[in-house]
């Protein structure tokens, strides 16, 4: 397909709303999806944190 002006190519020969907004929507859950593995890799992170210390704790305890 040959577009004459990048009016014409942002229009997609009419359906530019489907494609552009098909890439809008692909893009915003695929952000979604990057922020929510950030966020329940730190929460992971922290958790064997609190782990490791209540075992390290345990381990000091005088017998």
């Amino acid at each position: 397909m040959i577009w004459n002006s990048v009016s014409e190519f942002w229009a997609m020969g009419g359906y530019g709303d489907y494609v552009w907004g098909s890439f809008g929507v692909t893009a915003l859950f695929m952000a979604i999806e990057v922020a929510q593995v950030r966020y329940e890799r730190q929460k992971t992170l922290q958790q064997l944190r609190l782990m490791q210390e209540a075992q390290t704790d345990t381990l000091d305890l005088p017998a």
